[in-house]
């Protein structure tokens, strides 16, 4: 059963399959993890309910997004072992965002340490981070030329929000020519109707939804 299989009607299941979509798509030889926003503007500081942690964090998913953490760090020390190349992506509070003021974005800047990557999963020295004005990893960044100067075919995607940031990272990333993986369980929404149906759409159209456990198998076959 699907994540999405509660929300999505049996109709529209219908639809897409006599269209065509959601056909496997496959994944190449050399891939690339994007841990996609995973701060502490948007998880906050500790596991708590969203809608109190939202009081001191106005744009925090809570508790969705500690559990998405815990899996995220689960599965590092494996592919750091592979030597699989490790983006990370965060906003940079000094930059214009166009669209802040359609939510609280500006009330995030109050606390210093809002765009650091959370430490349970914190880069090490080799890997790649992206300040982004944006919500796509590649737009106005260099991310695409460090990912064809390593030669990566495949980008594995992560992180938040799906409907937002993670979702417009993975159209890019197609539109690129990367074949492109989500991993469900690393990948959270302050709205559960928006993750479900945005993991749904993506994977209809643009990537391939996979579940943590099948992210870790494919892990298995790749030979470093």
């Amino acid at each position: 059963m699907a994540i999405w299989d509660d929300i999505i009607s049996e109709h529209d299941k219908q639809v897409f399959k006599k269209a065509g979509f959601a056909r496997q798509k496959g994944f190449g030889r050399n891939p690339a993890m994007a841990i996609i926003d995973v701060v502490y503007n948007f998880v906050g500081d500790k596991p708590e309910p969203i809608l109190k942690s939202l009081d001191r964090f106005p744009l925090s998913c809570g508790e969705v997004g500690w559990a998405s953490v815990h899996q995220i760090a689960s599965v590092l020390p494996l592919v750091r072992r592979k030597n699989i190349p490790i983006v990370y992506s965060t906003g940079d509070p000094t930059l214009p965002k166009p669209w802040a003021s359609t939510t609280r974005r500006e009330e995030t800047n109050r606390w210093k340490r809002g765009n650091e990557i959370v430490k349970e999963i914190r880069p090490k020295p080799k890997d790649i981070i992206i300040r982004k004005l944006a919500p796509s990893i590649f737009f106005g960044t260099p991310l695409l030329s460090i990912l064809l100067s390593l030669g990566v075919d495949t980008l594995f995607c992560c992180g938040c929000v799906t409907s937002g940031c993670v979702r417009a990272s993975v159209v890019d990333a197609v539109s690129s020519g990367f074949r492109v993986g989500v991993i469900e369980e690393c990948t959270f929404d302050r709205s559960q109707v928006c993750h479900k149906v945005s993991l749904f759409d993506m994977n209809s159209k643009y990537a391939s939804v996979l579940s943590l456990a099948e992210f870790k198998k494919y892990l298995g076959h790749i030979k470093r």
